[in-house]
């Protein structure tokens, strides 16, 4: 009970747990570049994990000073890698523009698929006036 009562114990539990957090980031920061890079050989990213196992803090170190350049390369390129993959889903996912939409309809109605009120109301669904095209039908 002593312990909690000095203020500096306090802080030194506080400096001591955001130490260990930070090397864990970093920790599982190399592992994954470790697999993310496929221009290192199957045996040194053994190496780098069986040093990083049994010499952490040294090894840790050593690994940030030799391959942090190409580290941070690694993780910019996989980000924008991510983002663009994202950016690709979006456009395929997204809804078409009310232009787009009335091009549509006027090609059924030209094609004689649809007559004039169907197309009316098509054409105030792709300009959200859908009240407007309720009231039509």
């Amino acid at each position: 009970m002593d312990f909690w009562n000095s203020l500096w114990n306090i802080i030194w539990v506080i400096v001591s747990a955001f130490v260990f957090v930070a090397y864990l980031i970093a920790l599982f920061s190399i592992i994954t570049d470790l697999f993310r890079d496929r221009e290192l050989n199957g045996w040194w990213k053994a190496l780098w994990l069986v040093l990083l196992i049994f010499v952490p803090f040294i090894t840790s170190l050593v690994y940030l000073i030799a391959r942090g350049q190409g580290m941070a390369e690694r993780t910019h390129k996989a980000a924008v890698g991510n983002a663009n993959a994202v950016e690709d889903y979006i456009r395929t996912v997204a809804q078409a523009s009310p232009s787009d939409e009335i091009a549509k309809a006027k090609a059924l109605f030209d094609a004689g698929t649809i007559n004039a009120d169907e197309f009316e109301i098509l054409r105030a669904q792709a300009l959200g006036q859908a009240g407007k095209a309720a009231q039509t039908a």
